[in-house]
């Protein structure tokens, strides 16, 4: 159990250490938890709910597997390499998509509700 607890502490302070020093990781969080505001608000449904939280879980992990890779290649690479910029522009894409998605989720979950506000 201390080993979990240690391993759980070290990635608290990633996910920490993300928050404080990529603005995109702040704007993804701040996203989820707007996203999540919205879900009280609505009421959505379980599925709805499962749907909407990996969704958020996912764009998150893969900003912190953008950090990730782009503190690997800047440690391995200091100095500007065209493989070192084409991995952190590979890794920025990935989030890219994932976030693009994430915005077409919302919308298909959340519009129907939105409908049902505006014109009932």
């Amino acid at each position: 159990m201390a080993r979990f607890l240690r391993s759980a502490g070290w990635a608290l302070s990633g996910i920490g250490h993300a928050l404080r020093t990529q603005r995109h990781m702040r704007f993804h969080v701040m996203m989820a938890v707007l996203v999540i505001a919205a879900g009280l608000w609505f009421r959505i449904s379980g599925l709805e709910w499962v749907i909407v939280l990996l969704t958020a879980a996912l764009v998150i992990a893969a900003e912190l597997f953008n950090t990730a890779i782009e503190s690997i290649v800047d440690l391995a690479s200091p100095g500007q390499h065209p493989l070192a910029k084409a991995a952190k522009d590979i890794a920025a894409g990935a989030v890219l998509v994932l976030a693009f998605a994430a915005v077409v989720i919302g919308l298909i979950v959340f519009l129907p509700h939105m409908r049902i506000l505006l014109f009932d």
